[in-house]
């Protein structure tokens, strides 16, 4: 099993800054991947960002590509997702989580954080 608990979620004007976190715990060498998602009220959850614990190979969404940036710190087995130039639909609850691979296969979530964006 792993657990994923997210921080960092917040309120800030668009054109502002957030750094979400993830920090993982329990068997965090059976999932190679960790992404973020997000969705949006009366959205279906999209995928944001995702990178490797075993070698930093990163994949975006283009929506998010040159504004959002996702980083990992394996000694703290710790993930990071920098935002940058926000827009209001970026506005969502994010999500952590982790998988076998960049793009599919996640199966522990975390509880979400959420993000606000204004205008």
């Amino acid at each position: 099993q792993m657990q994923l608990v997210e921080s960092g979620g917040g309120l800030v004007q668009a054109g502002g800054s957030l750094r979400l976190s993830c920090a993982a715990s329990g068997r965090t060498f059976s999932r190679n991947c960790m992404g973020w998602f997000r969705q949006a009220p009366g959205k279906e959850r999209e995928f944001v960002a995702a990178i490797k614990w075993s070698d930093g190979i990163t994949y975006y969404a283009d929506s998010v590509k040159g504004r959002f940036t996702i980083s990992r710190d394996n000694a703290k087995t710790t993930v990071y997702l920098q935002m940058n130039s926000l827009k209001p639909e970026d506005t969502a609850v994010y999500y952590c989580a982790a998988g076998i691979d960049l793009r599919y296969g996640y199966d522990y979530w975390g509880q979400g954080t959420q993000v606000t964006v204004s205008s």
